[in-house]
């Protein structure tokens, strides 16, 4: 039965050795990428599943694409989604009742990114009250401002000058004590914004731009940190460099490309980015195919992000123009729509063979983040790991609540 409570104490370690079990035993069917690969190692040992996914539509896959647990797929997808489902569980956070900034806070933030706010700020309990927010990365500052709107001191860190300067704009606006301040945090001199006073809180930060957060803060001796992380790929190396003692010693070895696949979920894409995004990766398929017979080597060739202006062309002058790009010889001239329906084709069975991949993107999400939460204990927090809002809101819907174990605090 699925826990109801969010993760805390010793079932930080306990999940996460569960889960790194998990992943390390079924490496082979979510390491390789159907999109790069003809035929996956997998598919000879489990050959009806194989049969089955390949047989589904495009439009099959689609349905599927947000809830593969629920395909009645043949084994051993069942009984890897129902394995899924029970570890990737960590309960909601919950809510407490709190009076909401007002709706002119909200003016000049996206509806979806507002509500996002009001769910994380929502989660916010801490054994004392906080003194002064710190917006890490804070863009203009909208978050940071939802939670000072009761007075609270706040100071935003972000990159851009002009988000910095329409950031202050829109405090002053509101006349808050609020500071915003123009700074790299992943330069040596961020250390020096952080002190045990703040509460740092970060809403989607991405890679390494949330990492250096856990190591700042708790560097500083912060005694409370909020952080909802995304983006786990974008880091500063080809690997993943864990974090905490049990992730380091782990066999389980990240690279880069793995690290995407819990960014594998939509929930917000419009129809026509959808529609496009389609047909950019059928034409590159239907390369994909065309670019092993030019070279004569049966392998995966990698083709750089393309302007969205090349699926205006047609389909005949894409594949010279990406063969030029890619230095390989022209193409003779060809059945072109049959080639191109070959690619189309191709994605249906790409997106319905991801669907097992997809059983393992919140069990690697939640080992990532399990290896944020076992850092901070290190460092000597009290860490709450769980959901903040739904999946429909965002897929990175977790948040991450730590607080110094102090003799009269309790998290």
């Amino acid at each position: 039965m699925p826990d109801a409570l969010p993760l805390s104490g010793p079932r930080l370690l306990e999940r996460f050795r569960a889960l790194d079990d998990f992943l390390l035993a079924h490496q082979e069917l979510w390491r390789p990428r159907p999109f790069n690969l003809m035929q996956l190692p997998w598919e000879a040992r489990h050959p009806a599943l194989a049969n089955w996914l390949r047989r589904r539509s495009l439009e099959d896959a689609e349905a599927a694409h947000n809830h593969p647990e629920r395909l009645a797929a043949p084994e051993p997808f069942a009984g890897l989604a129902v394995a899924s489902a029970a570890l990737s569980e960590t309960g909601e956070l919950p809510a407490q009742a709190q009076s909401r900034a007002p709706e002119r806070f909200a003016v000049d933030v996206p509806g979806r990114k507002w509500q996002q706010i009001q769910h994380f700020a929502s989660r916010l309990q801490f054994g004392a009250r906080p003194r002064h927010w710190l917006d890490w990365c804070s863009g203009k500052g909208h978050l940071g401002r939802a939670l000072a709107h009761d007075g609270t001191s706040l100071t935003c860190l972000e990159y851009d000058r002009d988000l910095v300067a329409a950031g202050q704009a829109l405090s002053d606006r509101l006349a808050l004590a609020a500071h915003h301040r123009l700074q790299d945090v992943l330069a040596t001199d961020a250390a020096s914004q952080l002190d045990a006073s703040h509460t740092p809180v970060a809403l989607h930060a991405c890679g390494e731009l949330h990492v250096r957060l856990l190591q700042l803060a708790s560097a500083a001796g912060c005694r409370q940190l909020a952080v909802a992380p995304c983006c786990y790929n974008r880091i500063d190396s080809t690997d993943y460099r864990p974090l905490s003692a049990a992730a380091r010693a782990s066999e389980l070895q990240l690279s880069r490309e793995d690290l995407r696949l819990p960014l594998s979920e939509t929930v917000t894409a419009s129809a026509r980015v959808r529609r496009q995004r389609d047909q950019s990766m059928a034409r590159r398929l239907a390369f994909d195919l065309l670019q092993r017979e030019l070279r004569g080597i049966d392998t995966y060739l990698p083709t750089p992000s393309l302007p969205t202006d090349w699926l205006q062309k047609s389909f005949a002058d894409y594949c010279r123009d990406l063969a030029a790009l890619k230095g390989l010889p022209t193409p003779a001239p060809r059945n072109w729509p049959a080639l191109e329906a070959l690619g189309w084709q191709r994605l249906a069975e790409v997106r319905n063979l991801e669907l097992l991949r997809a059983l393992f993107r919140r069990p690697l999400e939640l080992w990532l983040l399990l290896d944020r939460a076992l850092y901070l204990e290190q460092q000597g927090y009290q860490v709450r790991l769980g959901r903040f809002c739904s999946t429909l809101l965002t897929p990175r819907n977790h948040l991450l609540l730590a607080e110094r174990v102090t003799h009269n605090a309790c998290g």
